[in-house]
């Protein structure tokens, strides 16, 4: 019988897409990390600082976790977890915040998801209707993306260099009382850098001000989603806070997002949870339960094994946290150095995360045309600051030090100070 040859497209094969769909930009960062692949499997040599993941070469996950794993799968732990997460991981986030943030959550109120990006993503869809203002600092991961997805109105509050590309309370609070969210994320995706412990108990007096008025008229409340992925990872004299920890008032106003992707490089491995108010937290579960966005039943066994074993997260974040530093810090001296040469860059010391801020100011040159002329030059590959929503030809640039090595850093630097100098 002869194959039938299916013409699935048609002459006009988006015709049929919704409004939304149409509109939906696909990731700026992932396009260009695609790019790169396609010069690396062509044969060039590029150190590659584009996408927030980690090389397993360079960063494998906890011996704890991928054991755990594999003894998960053996004893048959395959089949559907519940639409909240086990049990026993919700119980051991629960029992893992309390040691090591000093916050007492009830269970009810954790639910898991197949990493943050979901939650993100209900954490949205349960809060934003159509037209609803949310407000978020620039540059940042995402948040544009998640208000078209919703049909929200994004209002993107510009950062300053100054401030580590953090926002202030008084950046925030003239939009306050037109806000339904505000989501912020610390340690800050792509900056690098950690809010302020001060600055953050200011923006959390303003959320849970507003929210008195607005409980006095009846209205809806503001809420604040807290994206802190990243805050087991901050270096120097940085530290996390919590909004609940400087202003507990604020605690059922605020949807906090965590897992374990970046402080155990568990990308892959898709764990991630929510903590916030229970029927907020309710109704995340019945979304992700109806997407299917769940967290597969042996990585949560297997991460459930390794959050209670303190021990084995101290061993382990001591060495990956050492070797993230080490990165950055390599990356930071070498900018220092040709800074201090007189050439055009400068850079944020790192504070958090896995990235650092570079800027370079080659006149003349959009950030584009800057980030192709050092792939090409210096063979450096690497993600301008518009990726993440901030405008302008401002010279500003993600660095993620996930997928390589010191050596790779090292081998880096002079390849761009001479490409800089031939623009001087």
């Amino acid at each position: 019988m002869e194959k039938l040859h299916l013409d699935l497209d048609g002459p006009d094969p988006r015709r049929g897409l919704s409004t939304m769909a149409r509109g939906l930009i696909g990731s700026e960062i992932l396009k260009i990390a695609s790019e790169i692949r396609v010069k690396q499997q062509a044969g060039q040599k590029i150190a590659n600082f584009t996408v927030g993941d980690f090389s397993p070469r360079e960063f494998p996950i906890p011996d704890r976790l991928r054991d755990g794993i594999l003894r998960a799968l053996a004893a048959g732990e395959t089949n559907y977890p519940p639409s909240d997460g086990i049990l026993r991981l919700r119980e051991a986030v629960r029992a893992f915040w309390g040691d090591r943030l000093q916050l007492d959550v009830p269970t009810e109120s954790i639910v898991i998801a197949g990493g943050s990006r979901p939650v993100i993503y209900a954490a949205f869809r349960a809060l934003i209707e159509p037209g609803d203002l949310v407000v978020y600092p620039v540059p940042s991961w995402n948040n544009n993306h998640y208000c078209h997805l919703v049909g929200a109105r994004g209002v993107p509050v510009e950062t300053r260099a100054e401030d580590g590309f953090l926002p202030t309370a008084a950046s925030l609070k003239p939009h306050l009382r037109t806000a339904r969210m505000i989501a912020l994320c610390t340690p800050l995706n792509p900056a690098g850098t950690v809010l302020e412990p001060e600055e953050l108990r200011r923006i959390t007096e303003e959320v849970v001000a507003e929210n008195r008025r607005r409980g006095k008229a009846g209205e809806k409340p503001l809420y604040l989603l807290y994206d802190q992925v990243y805050w087991m990872l901050t270096f120097g004299a940085a530290r996390h806070q919590t909004p609940v920890s400087a202003v507990p008032e604020a605690a059922r106003y605020t949807v906090f997002v965590d897992g374990i992707s970046k402080a155990f490089a568990a990308t892959g491995i898709r764990v991630g949870w929510c903590v916030g108010p229970k029927a907020i937290i309710a109704a995340i579960k019945d979304i992700l339960g109806h997407v299917g966005a769940w967290a597969p039943r042996a990585e949560q066994v297997a991460a459930a094994e390794l959050l209670r074993d303190g021990a084995a997260v101290d061993a382990y974040l001591r060495i990956h946290k050492g070797s993230l530093q080490a990165r950055l810090d390599a990356l930071h001296a070498g900018f220092s150095r040709m800074t201090a040469a007189g050439l055009p860059v400068r850079d944020i010391p790192p504070q958090g995360a896995i990235y650092l801020s570079v800027q370079f100011a080659l006149r003349g040159r959009t950030n584009d045309e800057v980030r192709r002329y050092l792939l090409d030059e210096a063979g450096f590959a690497m993600v301008p600051f518009q990726a993440f929503g901030l405008a302008g030809e401002n010279g500003w640039f993600r660095l993620s030090v996930g997928a390589v090595s010191v050596r790779d850093v090292e081998e880096a630097m002079p390849r761009i100070e001479a490409a800089l100098r031939k623009v001087i």
